[in-house]
C-alpha cells in the first residue's frame, strides 16, 4: 500500500515540477509577457506549495518503507 502510494505522489510530484516554468512565471510560460522579476501569486504559489508538501509527503513514505 505505501508502495502505491509513494508511486503516485511521484508522479504528482513530476507534473508539478513540470508545470513551473523555469526563470519565468506560470503568465510567461502561457505567453504573457515575463520581462521582469516579480513574486508568486495566485497558482504559482498554490504550484510552489503543493510540490513541497507533496515532496515531503515522499520523504515520509520513504522512510516509513525503509523503517517497516
Amino acid at each position: 500500500m505505501l508502495l502505491f502510494i509513494q508511486i503516485v505522489l511521484a508522479a504528482l510530484i513530476i507534473i508539478s515540477i513540470l508545470m513551473q516554468s523555469r526563470g519565468a512565471g506560470l503568465g510567461a510560460s502561457l505567453g504573457g509577457g515575463g520581462e521582469f522579476y516579480s513574486t508568486r501569486r495566485g497558482v504559482e504559489r498554490v504550484i510552489f506549495r503543493l510540490t513541497i508538501i507533496l515532496v515531503v509527503l515522499f520523504i515520509a513514505t520513504s522512510l516509513l518503507i525503509f523503517l517497516s
